[in-house]
């Protein structure tokens, strides 16, 4: 669905009526149904991690249709109280999602995005930001012009997101068919459209680590490091495996072992931030990266400080390329063309 949207409208407050709210939000919602495996086409070796990957559909979506309906963002804090802590991450992704949409399509309402970061969705930033990439494959504006009114180093998570979007959405074209990503968009977006392209395939492929591995194969060479990073941040923040496939994960992404190590990293730097850190994000963490999940969390940190001097449009692509090197590093990689590719 494409969205017509004003871009001259001011952004001065007014409250929605009801009954405007009530149409919008019948027009714009999503049904938990579009979640399930069977209406997207999805396929699972395990019964279990289709259970839990279509939960987290639901839950998102959930998040999506509530956001539609709620006049005032601390209203969700009630909404998502009835949701798991572990999984509220997802619910207020979809939140973003809805609210992203609806500054684009009624921007002279305020700016609603901006309100869920600072109040009740703060300590899921980075969810937030790739909720908003949802936002962006649903309308017609240009990436660079919509990426704008975010945070310069958080931004990038909305093409993450955006490249999520359109795997889980429209995986034939862009995993089956392996189509390029969107030609509007530049070299750097490419890599972090990949990393979401990438995290997609945990849900498309149902978390089954051979076909994963297969589907990557059939990409591009210069794409795959990408791919991977996003599929390892994507088993280690969704979960769905235990120890052994964590482990069969590890043996099975050679030789781009430091790209999803580097997901895994920043999938626990999120759950640590949120404060909903789980066992498969601790086991993921340790079997992965060699150590505990607190200490990959750590790690990302630390390597942002490295760059907070750099020009900001390249401050993402080089904290990913610094916490890469570290892990190449780490174990001795440093000779593969892997641990030279910037942000992958």
């Amino acid at each position: 669905m494409k969205l017509l949207i004003r871009t001259d409208a001011t952004n001065t407050r007014m409250p929605m009526v009801a009954p405007v709210r009530s149409a919008i939000a019948s027009w714009l919602s999503i049904p938990e149904t579009e979640a399930t495996f069977e209406r997207r086409g999805f396929s699972s070796s395990s019964a279990q991690a289709r259970e839990r990957l279509e939960k987290i559909g639901t839950v998102f979506l959930s998040g999506f249709n509530c956001a539609l309906r709620v006049q005032h963002v601390d209203t969700l804090a009630t909404d998502a109280a009835t949701t798991p802590s572990e999984m509220s991450g997802f619910f207020f992704e979809g939140a973003a999602m809805a609210f992203a949409l609806l500054d684009s399509i009624t921007p002279w309402h305020g700016r609603r995005f901006e309100d869920l970061l600072r109040g009740p969705g703060r300590i899921h930033k980075y969810m937030l930001h790739v909720g908003a990439g949802w936002a962006l494959a649903r309308i017609p504006v240009r990436w660079n012009r919509f990426l704008a009114r975010f945070d310069p180093l958080l931004r990038w998570l909305v093409i993450d997101g955006f490249g999520f979007h359109e795997g889980y959405f429209h995986w034939s074209r862009y995993v089956e068919k392996n189509n390029p990503p969107p030609r509007s968009l530049n070299s750097a977006a490419f890599a972090v459209f990949d990393q979401g392209l990438g995290r997609s395939l945990w849900f498309v492929c149902g978390a089954d680590i051979n076909r994963i591995r297969s589907t990557i194969s059939g990409f591009s060479r210069e794409r795959r490091s990408h791919l991977w990073s996003g599929v390892g941040l994507a088993s280690a923040y969704a979960g769905g495996i235990d120890h052994e496939g964590f482990k069969w994960l590890k043996e099975s992404c050679s030789p781009y072992e430091s790209s999803v190590e580097l997901g895994v990293a920043f999938a626990a730097k999120a759950r640590e931030f949120a404060g909903n850190q789980t066992a498969h994000t601790e086991i993921a963490s340790q079997v992965i990266c060699g150590m505990a999940a607190t200490m990959a969390a750590r790690l990302t940190d630390e390597t942002l400080t490295q760059v907070a001097d750099c020009n900001e449009n390249e401050r993402y692509q080089l904290w990913r390329a610094k916490l890469k090197e570290y892990f190449c590093t780490k174990a001795g990689r440093t000779g593969r063309s892997e641990c030279s590719e910037v942000g992958g």
